[in-house]
């Protein structure tokens, strides 16, 4: 990943949040699950946001990564106002800054692993040729120890090579900012471990990471921690280096 961490007044704001609520409503009740959150994340940070069941970190995550829109609150990602942009533009900004990680990997059953972490590239708007997207997949394989599988089913795979593979794809189009959500809730306590090795080692080479975990001991992972409860933001504290789980 390009990213690199930059301290000081040089920091650059990749995600910028103000004030930014979110009220589901039904003829007979309203429902506040973000009520007047404002944050930042800077280039080269690994935040993670934690809490209860039900307390607003995964609606949090789905407007930042602009799968849903904030109710009220300004939101900025690289500088740029979201609540101004179209449904394409929003789909742009959203395929050239965020890559995704989710609990249940959303890889596609009948494709190979290669086309699956192609997939972000195959929809661009910038046109590559197959050997820039060979070379970025081949690349970003390598990277999470998986090119040797590269011609696999996702079915051929454990639960947290798959997990793996969905890393990759996130990776694949060079983006802003991670956006990671639960990303062991389906894998086993070793799986678990190597995939949040995994991260920390990806934030250490530089890439930007917010993600979501109902797990104390992987949120303690992250330098940053971000606690909500009942939608809005509670507590937080901020180490100078990732903490990492012992493997045996």
């Amino acid at each position: 990943m390009g990213c690199r961490f930059v301290s000081g007044e040089n920091m650059t704001h990749i995600i910028e949040m103000k004030h930014i609520s979110k009220v589901f409503e039904t003829e007979e009740l309203q429902t506040h699950a973000l009520r007047q959150v404002s944050l930042t994340i800077d280039e080269g940070e690994f935040v993670s946001i934690s809490g209860p069941s039900g307390c607003g970190k995964s609606t949090l995550l789905s407007i930042m990564g602009l799968l849903d829109e904030a109710s009220d609150g300004q939101y900025l990602i690289q500088g740029t106002e979201v609540s101004t942009l179209t449904a394409d533009q929003g789909a742009e900004l959203r395929n050239r800054h965020i890559g995704f990680i989710f609990q249940s990997f959303n890889l596609i059953d009948e494709l190979s692993v290669f086309d699956n972490v192609a997939l972000p590239l195959r929809y661009s708007s910038e046109k590559r040729s197959r050997e820039a997207v060979q070379h970025a997949v081949h690349t970003c394989l390598e990277k999470v120890g998986l090119s040797h599988r590269a011609s696999h089913k996702p079915d051929q795979l454990s639960g947290g090579q798959q997990q793996r593979v969905a890393i990759a794809r996130a990776l694949v189009a060079n983006p802003s900012i991670l956006l990671v959500d639960e990303p062991t809730g389906n894998l086993d306590s070793k799986s678990g471990d190597a995939v949040m090795q995994l991260i920390a080692q990806l934030h250490q080479q530089g890439t930007t990471i917010c993600m979501v975990t109902h797990d104390p001991r992987y949120a303690d992972m992250a330098p940053r921690q971000i606690r909500l409860l009942d939608g809005e933001i509670v507590g937080g504290s901020h180490t100078r280096e990732s903490a990492h789980i012992a493997t045996a």
